[in-house]
Order: C-alpha cells, then structure tokens, then sequence
C-alpha cells in the first residue's frame, strides 16, 4: 500500500454552485489543507457562515497505474460532505468528526481527474451535534490522502482505520490475552491464496512472538490469532506508557502486499464504585482536562504542530486523563495519549438535544461506529462516551431508550472497554439513565451557573447515598475567566482570575476528600470558540479553559492544577496580572508543589510557610507606594531553589480595568412573569384533544391560537436561532425545569388553562 497526501494547492470557493460538481471553479481561493472557512468567524461571535462551500483538485493517472487500486482517505468534513468524481457522485459521510474512504476506481480515467468536494456546516436536524456550547466549523479541516493498494489488502471499507482490530485482556496474574481479528480484501473477480505474517515487537525490536496464516481470499476473508503474552512490561498511564508494535504483512506470490504496525499497551483497568479507578492495580484519582480541537485563528484546522503544542501543555499540567470533548479527534491526538501515558474519554456528538427527525438515530450510531472502528487500536482509551448531556430539553422514556440503544450498540462493537456518560446536574440521581453505563459523569457547575460552589460536595455524597453501587465522576467543571479581570474579593460571575482559582481549589479538594468520586475532567484545558457567546468581555469564545485560545496564557488556575498534580517543582505567584492595587495590605498567594517557601518584598524578606497545601497565602502584606518587587523562593529536600518574581503597583485609585461593566438583562429577567396574574392557582389538567403545557412548541405553533398563547407569555422566544432546534422537543412543562427561563410554577397552570380551550383539530 502506498499513501500520498494531497494537502497542496487546491481551489477553494464559499459558494453552493452546484455546476462546480462537474466544472472548475473560477475565481477560487488557492488553499492547504488542513483548511477551516470558519477560522476566523467561528471566533468573532459577530455571526459565523453555515452553508456550502466548494474544494477541488486535480488528479493524474496514467495507463500504467491502472493495476491499482485507489481510495481517496479524507480526514474529516465538517459537518457533511459529498465526493465528487468527474462530475459523478463517489462517495459522502455525515459524521463531521470521522474519517472516511471513498472507493475511486469506477470513477477515474487516464489522465485528468477532477475531485470535486462540497462540504456543509449547515443545519440538518438529523446530524449531530444539533445544539452545543461551540462554533460548528466547517471545511476540509484534516488532512487528506490517496491510498493506492494491490489486489489483495487489509479492508479499508468497514468504517474502521487499519482493518486489524486488537484486543488485549489481563487474563491471570501477569499473563495477558492477545486477540488480533481482521479482513483481507480481493479486488479481483478470481480467488487468491495469501500468507499473514504477524509479529510483536517491544520498544527495543525484539520479536515477542511470530505466526504466520495461510488465507484463500475470493472477496473478502476474515482471520483471527489469539496468542497469550507472559509478563509484558504494562502500560502505566502517564508513570511509563510502555507500547509494543504489532506488525502485520500481507504476502502473495512472495511479494508483500500490504502491511500495518499498530502500537499496543498491556494494561488493566478497574472502575469501582466506593474505591475509585485502578490502573494494573494500582489506585489513581483522575486527574483530568477536557480539550476542543480548536485553535486561536484557524478554528479547528488543526496541524500536527497544534497538536504537540496542546499536549505539551497537557503534560506540563500534570493532567493523568484527558476526556476529548465532544466528538472523535484527529488520530494523531489519540496517538499522542497513547505514548504519553494519558487516559482518554472518548466520546460522540450526541450532545444537547436528540433528532425527532429520525425516529432509528442513524445519525449517531453511525457517528459511534466510526469512532469505535477507528480509534479501537488506542490503548489510551478506557470508555466510549455515549451523550453530553442530551436531556438538556427533556428527559423521558424515549431519551432512555436512544441511550441504552447506544449502549448496546457500543458494546456489541467493543466488549473491552468501558461505556460512559455525562449527565447535565438537572439528572436526578434515581433516575434510569444512570443505570445505563457502566460510569456515570455529571456536568457539575455548583457556584457558576446555580447554587454555590460548596454544593459541589453535597451532590457527590447525595449521589452516592443514592446509588452506591454506580461509580461516578464529574465530567466538566469550570468557570469562565478573562485573565484580563481580576478582584480583592471575588464572587459569582465576575469573570476574575482570583474566582477561578477559588472555583478550581474546591473542586480538587471535593475530589480527593472522597475516594468513591473516580476523578474530574476540568472544563475546559484550553478557551475555544462559541460563536453564540458574549460574556465576560470577549464575544465568540467560551473562557472556561485554564489556557487561552491562543495558548499563549496559562490562567493561574492552570498552575494550581500543576500544583496539585505535577511531580515536577515549581513555584508560581497568583495574580501577577493583577499589577495595579488600591490597597495598602494584600494577601500574596503562592501555587507550588513545594512545602517551604520564602517571600521576600522589595529584597526584605517577609515571612516563610511550610506546609503541604498547593495553594499557599502571605496574609496583609504592606506595599509601598508605586512599584514593589516582589519574589518567592522555594526550596525542595535536595536543597534546590526555585524562584519567581513579578511586580506590583500600589495605586492609589482602583483600576477599572480590572472589572466588567454590569449589562443590564433584557430578556428573562429575574421577575419577568409579574406583569400576569398568579394570585389565581389553576390546577394543571389535561383534556384529550385540546393542547397544554406538556404539548412542544413546534406543536403549539402549528396551531395560530396555541401559537399566540405562547408568544403572549414568552415573546419571540422561539424565533431565536439557538432556540428553535429544541421546538420540537422543550414543552413548557419542560421549560420550567431550565434555570435559564424561570418559570414560576404558579404561571404553569394559568399557561395551561388558556391552551386547554383550544382544540387540536382547529388551525
């Protein structure tokens, strides 16, 4: 097998004319892949294109090489895209997160060939993800190669990555399993007899085990080689991501046809529900980031280098786990997780709101396929993500039963691993959809969007009182910060890197105070955009991460998190950003892994701590007028020192810089409902043939007085982009258990008495 990228040169145009299908494109954009034509608007929050766009590419074969066989291996395309060859159809795929193949041969000649692909981030209400906390970008945003292979080959048309499928198992006590399954493909109409060669290597070449197959291949021929591995070294997550090397051969007539090398770790993995996670027996707390696959300025057309980038970050952090949000990643990603040593989440889009447009959920098995098939060889990878939150609208039978037919689905193409959710908090601990994976994770956001962030605690304890015997974990928590804002006294969505830090410490300290919660994934590692935000001074960008979109500043909540988790020494001042203060006395917060520490103001020491905490702090330390140099010295047990340094201003007026100007709400606002009559409490009743609040918006707007009762309570609601792909599943009754709307419960049945008097039958 031979590969050929094809990432230069090609035409580019934002335009749906469908002569270019056949036709080149006049006037194009010369452009490489990988390419995003939402790099710049996905992030501006000023409005961001969704539609069809065109690329295209020449291609020449000569005569010679039509003894090959040739299949075009497109990255991704987000969200759908079709493949067009001299003007006819190739090939398409609807998971705008997956890699796909399309077979080229019946539609080349010799010579010229014109690939025409269009590419669409448009809406489509059986595509996932339908509704999301992110810019849905679009374009040819990952690489894109030409296969050519011989007659014989391993599958490269099952949805699936290497056609070869490995499967390890901890049989015994230092004896491991081995499965190795796969398919061998004829093109030819005649059979052909065939050898597999297959071959373990450890990190230093040397052959573990050798076998050989003999196959007979009419069209296609499955094969199968369990071979039992005696005392390999593990793979011990991010301590010593060992991987050994499966090589595969694929031989006929004495010539070799095809080949793979895949890279495998021989690890174990417990879940529990009172102790925790263990790795090859060994206790781990999850020490976790969620990431995006996007970037300041390219939006998700991400390069290798972005990617190194991102995890060097990650392994600065000290982070253990990483759980890739909220779709399949590049495979170079999942590779990266693998040799260093992280655990991942890995999930699919079906996220927010489920499609009521398809009753079978197509959509999302075949997004889970994929990314089972292709992602299967990750050792890295302990659980397969079902859905994100999906009862964001409502939660009922039907939601139960797309989950579990998830579940199922994932299972039957993966009985090795783990299966996983997240839940929105809003979930009740009894309810059925926790009993539907084998862990349970919860979006918790105590002190950010509801309650307080010591409530965080609370719902753990309550959860596992409720359900002792699911483990569970906190899948995302964060809160958004603009490094730019900063207070002497921080408080709930003031957007401070003093409130993060705060935010972030309780979290950990929750965590690892109770042994039964498996861990956390902090949302997010890093800012990435949302084209429907504006908050916290930035539009277009959610500014949960620890780092910003451009990877250029680490939050102090970034350092904490790397006092909590790295083994590597550090010190680090809080609030260095924080330069221009008001006050004479201010506390000095230190991040380190370090227990003795030394401050030192204007070159005059201050005063030393010496405890384990990560997050130290030099209480009412005097400034002097204007500029005041402050350092920190830390010294380990070999007595080596480690310092920083940053400066402060002491002003005598408060910098207004440093804080958001208050925007006045103009919708929902906290008493919004006062202006109706709730003194009268109706009894919520439900007559056959008439609507009410348990009918869905799309329902009520099919009819003009049910749709004029809506409107006269919620205005214009349902005209607005982000919530008209829930109209066809939010109720009132539903809308009432979403903080974001706060619908008194009075105002339910006088809703529902004005719906009741009118019939269904009637337009």
């Amino acid at each position: 097998m031979k590969t050929i990228e094809l990432n230069h040169k090609w035409l580019f145009i934002k335009d749906n004319n469908e002569t270019f299908i056949e036709n080149e494109i006049n006037n194009p954009e010369i452009i490489n892949l990988p390419h995003c034509f939402n790099a710049i608007d996905g992030q501006s929050g000023e409005g961001m294109f969704r539609g069809q766009c065109f690329y295209q590419k020449k291609l020449d074969i000569r005569n010679e090489d039509f003894n090959k066989f040739f299949f075009l291996e497109i990255g991704s395309a987000g969200l759908i895209c079709k493949v067009y060859i001299n003007g006819q159809l190739a090939g398409d795929s609807q998971c705008g997160f997956s890699m796909f193949r399309v077979f080229l041969n019946p539609f080349l000649k010799a010579g010229e060939n014109l690939i025409s692909i269009m590419v669409d981030n448009s809406y489509h209400s059986d595509i996932y993800p339908l509704m999301a906390d992110f810019s849905f970008y679009g374009g040819l945003y990952r690489e894109v190669k030409l296969i050519a292979t011989e007659a014989l080959h391993f599958d490269l048309m099952d949805n699936g990555r290497d056609g070869i499928y490995l499967t390890q198992k901890n049989i015994e006590k230092d004896v491991f399993e081995l499965k190795i399954t796969g398919k061998v493909i004829n093109e030819l109409p005649e059979a052909k007899k065939g050898i597999i060669l297959i071959s373990l290597l450890d990190r230093e070449k040397n052959t573990i085990f050798s076998k050989k197959i003999k196959i007979m291949v009419s069209k296609e021929s499955g094969f199968e080689l369990i071979e039992k591995i005696n005392n390999p070294i593990l793979w011990q997550g991010i301590e010593n991501p060992y991987l050994y090397t499966l090589k595969a051969e694929l031989i006929y007539n004495e010539e070799l046809c095809d080949s793979r090398n895949i890279e495998i770790g021989f690890r174990n993995i417990e879940i529990t529900p009172n102790k925790g996670i263990f790795l090859n027996g060994k206790a781990i707390k999850l020490n976790g980031v969620s990431r995006h696959q996007d970037f300041y300025g390219v939006g998700n057309a991400l390069t290798k280098e972005h990617m190194d980038l991102d995890m060097s970050i990650i392994k600065e952090i000290g982070a253990n786990t990483i759980r890739l949000s909220h779709y399949q990643h590049d495979d170079y990603f999942y590779t990266l997780c693998d040799r260093e040593g992280l655990l991942v989440w890995a999930e699919i889009p079906f996220i927010s709101i489920p499609t009521t447009s398809d009753k079978e959920n197509k959509n999302a098995k075949e997004q889970l396929e994929r990314l089972i098939k292709q992602a299967y060889n990750h050792s890295s990878i302990y659980c397969w993500g079902v859905q994100n939150e999906i009862t964001i609208a409502i939660e009922n039978e039907n939601i139960y039963k797309m989950v579990n037919n998830l579940v199922t689905f994932a299972r039957k193409l993966d009985t090795s691993r783990f299966i996983a959710q997240a839940n929105i908090h809003s979930v009740a601990n009894e309810s059925p959809l926790n009993e539907l994976t084998d862990l349970v994770g919860y979006n918790l956001y105590y002190g950010w969007y509801y309650k307080d962030m010591q409530d965080l605690g609370k719902r753990l304890d309550e959860f596992h009182e409720a359900r002792p015997n699911i483990p569970v974990m906190v899948t995302e928590y964060g809160v958004d910060t603009n490094p730019k804002l900063h207070s002497y006294n921080p408080t709930i969505k003031d957007y401070t890197e003093e409130y993060q830090l705060l935010f972030q410490d309780n979290a950990l300290k929750t965590f690892n105070e109770r042994p039964f919660v498996l861990g956390g994934y902090a949302w997010a590692m890093f800012d990435f955009g949302s084209e429907i935000r504006n908050e916290g001074g930035e539009k277009g960008k959610n500014q949960k991460g620890l780092v910003t979109i451009d990877r250029k500043i680490k939050k102090d909540a970034f350092y904490l998190c790397k006092a909590y988790w790295s083994k590597e020494h550090f010190v680090k001042f809080a609030g260095s950003r924080f330069v221009n203060r008001h006050e004479e006395l201010n506390d000095i917060v230190v991040l380190s892994n370090l227990t003795h520490i030394k401050l030192y103001l204007n070159d005059r020491f201050i005063s030393e701590i010496n405890n384990t905490e990560p997050m130290k702090k030099f209480n009412g330390v005097k400034l002097e007028s204007g500029q005041n140099i402050i350092k920190v010295e830390a010294f380990d047990e070999k007595g080596n020192i480690y310092r920083d340094e940053m400066i402060l201003n002491k002003v005598k007026e408060i910098d207004k810089s440093y804080i958001l100007p208050k925007i006045e709400e103009k919708k929902h606002v906290t008493n919004w409902f006062e202006k109706f009559d709730l003194s009268d409490v109706h009894e919520i009743v439900i007559k056959e043939g008439y609507y009410s609040i348990y009918d869905t918006v799309e329902k009520l707007y099919e009819n003009e007085k049910a749709k004029a009762v809506f409107k006269k309570f919620f205005g214009d609601l349902a005209e607005e982009p982000r919530f008209q792909v829930m109209k066809g599943i939010f109720t009132i009754e539903g809308m009432s258990k979403r903080s974001m709307f706060n619908i008194p419960k009075e105002l339910l049945g006088v809703i529902n008495k004005e719906l009741n008097v009118i019939p269904k039958n009637q337009t």
